[in-house]
């Protein structure tokens, strides 16, 4: 997630295709082929010095970050690359225009919940049979790659949410950085003033919304598979419940994490739960003095559980083994050890493996708390697969009923279990 784009904000983009999506898997199966051919089948070698990649990475600094490491990674493997971006929301429909028209890149970067329909229709290649390690990821990270048992993706880098405070608001309210929910609450009321709230969330009609409310929910007990717990709507409740006492705005209820960032960077906030891809700016704010602690949880010694956002790598089928064997090599670059600081370092991102990471924790003390979280942080596709849009949906719409006082915690959550699943 930055966050997910968010920086990457979480898949927005996939929800809106997943009709179309659903129409052309038929046709993608039978333009890219369902079976996984023999990576070291000789008949079909061939001389390859190219590759096509395709992101979203159309910010023009991260643009050629990845575009450095790109052509770093096949000069190794001997080739040329050929890289593009475009817009996130319209890379998905730009995947399944290429699949349909057999002309998918060699390398394609995806937004992690994205990864599992576009698995499922049968347009990526496994990369276990071309000899890309998948050791020393976390199981949530490696999870958010994985479909039906294969992994189909690797993200070099990843990131979750965690709590920015204002130091100096903090102290002057006489409370002490929140660990729990009861601290949360009193810290957050004991710094609002005029013209400024404790906290601050994104409780927007979106994806972003979802991608926020996540940790609260499942460190909670709370689960996408029955939104209609007693678990959920004390987690629910809280946030509502933080709108009631005047600690948060009613604004939230439109704010994206953009928003959020800026109502922290001005002042207007003590606190705001947010991604690592705020930090730059932050640093280049000039007397704002900041931290960043883990999330909340419910109660003392409860196991935080965070989302995981950020993008996989991974190789599409075109009809090339030879081409296939490439591709694989560079993603193995893109995600090896020395790939993954890079890319840490230039986009304050946690690596993707353990060891890895740590290092980084300890070279940059601010992202130790992102660095934390990701440890036991969750693929949003983990519980329920391709199946995960249609719950976001109904979470964030149970957010903004109750949040908005439409309706109480337990009755939004109860019109979001039936339009989740029906029951």
């Amino acid at each position: 997630m930055k966050a997910p784009t968010g920086p990457t904000a979480p898949t927005a983009p996939l929800a809106r295709h997943l009709a179309v999506l659903a129409a052309v898997v038929a046709l993608v199966m039978v333009t890219v082929g369902c079976g996984t051919g023999d990576p070291a089948d000789p008949s079909r070698a061939e001389r390859v010095t190219s590759l096509t990649a395709l992101d979203y990475y159309t910010d023009s600094t991260e643009h050629a970050h990845w575009g450095e490491l790109l052509a770093a990674c096949g000069k190794r493997a001997g080739v040329t690359i050929e890289h593009r971006s475009v817009p996130a929301p319209s890379l998905v429909p730009t995947v399944l225009r290429q699949a349909a028209a057999r002309t998918l890149p060699d390398l394609l970067m995806l937004d992690n919940p994205d990864l599992q329909q576009i698995a499922r229709s049968g347009a990526l290649a496994p990369l276990r049979p071309y000899g890309v390690r998948t050791d020393g990821f976390g199981p949530g990270i490696l999870s958010a790659g994985t479909y039906q048992g294969e992994v189909y993706g690797l993200a070099p880098t990843v990131n979750t949410l965690a709590l920015y405070y204002n130091k100096d608001m903090l102290a002057e309210a006489g409370v002490a950085v929140p660990r729990t929910w009861d601290e949360l609450r009193t810290a957050a009321r004991a710094t609002t003033r005029p013209g400024r709230h404790g906290l601050a969330v994104d409780a927007d009609a979106s994806f972003e919304s979802t991608f926020q409310f996540l940790p609260f929910l499942w460190s909670n007990g709370g689960d996408e598979r029955r939104l209609d717990t007693p678990q959920a709507a004390q987690a629910l409740r809280l946030w509502s419940g933080l709108v009631e006492d005047g600690a948060m705005s009613r604004s939230v209820l439109t704010w994206n994490q953009g928003d959020v960032h800026e109502q922290f960077l001005g002042g207007k906030a003590a606190m705001m739960v947010n991604g690592p891809w705020r930090m730059t700016e932050l640093e280049q704010a000039k007397d704002l003095r900041w931290g960043v602690a883990p999330i909340p949880v419910p109660r003392a010694g409860a196991e935080l559980v965070t989302p995981l956002g950020g993008e996989v790598w991974t190789v599409p089928r075109n009809g090339s083994e030879a081409r296939t064997r490439k591709a694989a090599q560079v993603l193995e670059c893109l995600n090896d050890p020395t790939s993954m600081q890079t890319l840490a370092t230039w986009h304050h991102t946690v690596p993707s493996r353990t060891d890895v990471a740590a290092r980084y924790a300890q070279q940059v003390p601010s992202m130790a708390a992102f660095v934390e979280s990701v440890r036991g942080a969750r693929a949003r596709t983990q519980e329920l697969g391709p199946a995960w849009p249609k719950a976001a949906t109904a979470i964030h719409t149970a957010v903004q009923a109750a949040v908005s006082g439409q309706q109480t915690p337990e009755e939004a959550l109860r019109r979001a279990q039936r339009t989740a699943t029906g029951s």
